[in-house]
């Protein structure tokens, strides 16, 4: 395909945010849409989002969007909203541009996969998804970071890595949508088990064993739906799994360290403005799981403490009392 000279990007957050500016470092031109008129009118008055990264001056070429219509002439448009906000957004989407979807995560309502949410609500469109281990305010101090982009057409994948490289920003591309796309979303869920253990004092033997059976669980499922070990070993999955895990800026890990020190969810979540994906993706992650014929035991004990009023102790007394089993199953 041509060129990719000017990036839409749809959403205001922090990760938005830096995909903006990171667009920009690149020689884009980038127009921003936020669904808060509040972050929109400070990107284009002050320069800045002080709602989600504050501490960070943007570039005076990116400019802010009123309206989403105004994001219909660019030649890529960058899907940086919460996950079950994209089937809504996406839908409002003019032009014909492909899209790349920034959101990690598993629609709540129906079960999908963010590519297979747009696949329905923009039948034909072109269509990539952006997944990594990616922190928003690392990646917009400049620090290195690597992610894939999946795409089903080899020369976008190509032609979009191109146009968001920028100074130690590397983005890798891929053909295994299907695995990109279920690494990020499992991953969430898997933090807040991490988290959790975290929070329970379990130990940092407890931890390295999440996170490697929590891997296995991501690795089954992944498998049985059709994507690659080497995509789920890779960035997008067993990458932002650690990062997500173990950094202190992972929203879902910061779920799992509070309820792990005893803090109910209702009271974490009051008056968050910012998502914590995993909560909404356990449940679907295990719908999923369950029409496989996948057992995903860290999955399911995590949907059980946030939704099913299970006992955090005791939760962790089942996963530890599970038959004894050989490696690699």
């Amino acid at each position: 395909m041509s060129d990719i000279r000017h990036i839409g990007v749809v959403g205001g957050g922090a990760w938005g945010t830096a995909l903006a500016c990171l667009a920009r470092r690149a020689g884009r031109q980038v127009t921003l849409w936020s669904r808060d008129p509040s972050v929109s009118a400070a990107i284009a008055d002050q320069r800045s989002n002080p709602v989600y990264l504050p501490d960070f001056p943007l570039d005076a070429g990116i400019e802010a969007a009123s309206n989403l219509a105004h994001l219909g002439s660019c030649d890529a448009i960058l899907l940086v909203c919460p996950a079950q906000a994209v089937r809504e957004l996406a839908g409002r989407l003019a032009g014909s541009a492909p899209v790349v979807i920034c959101a990690k995560g598993i629609e709540a309502s129906s079960g999908l996969l963010m590519p297979e949410v747009l696949a329905e609500v923009l039948p034909g469109r072109p269509i990539a998804m952006l997944s990594g281990p990616s922190f928003a305010e690392e990646t917009i101090r400049g620090l290195p970071t690597a992610v894939s982009i999946a795409t089903a057409d080899h020369a976008l994948g190509e032609t979009l890595a191109g146009a968001l490289a920028a100074g130690a920003f590397r983005p890798y591309w891929t053909d295994d949508v299907l695995g990109v796309a279920l690494g990020g979303a499992v991953k969430n869920v898997l933090a807040i088990a991490a988290g959790i253990v975290e929070g329970r004092g379990l130990g940092h033997n407890a931890a390295a064993a999440l996170i490697t059976r929590g891997f296995a669980e991501m690795a089954r499922l992944g498998q049985a739906m059709g994507a690659r070990l080497e995509t789920l070993t890779g960035l997008s999955g067993l990458g932002d799994l650690v990062l997500t895990c173990h950094g202190p800026l992972s929203r879902n890990r910061s779920l799992g360290l509070a309820l792990g020190k005893g803090t109910r969810l209702t009271d974490y979540m009051a008056g968050r403005r910012q998502i914590v994906e995993g909560e909404a993706t356990a449940p679907a992650v295990l719908a999923r799981a369950r029409r496989y014929k996948i057992e995903m035991p860290i999955c399911a004990a995590v949907d059980a403490i946030l939704h099913g009023g299970a006992d955090l102790d005791e939760a962790i007394r089942a996963l530890l009392a599970r038959p004894l089993r050989r490696e690699g199953k």
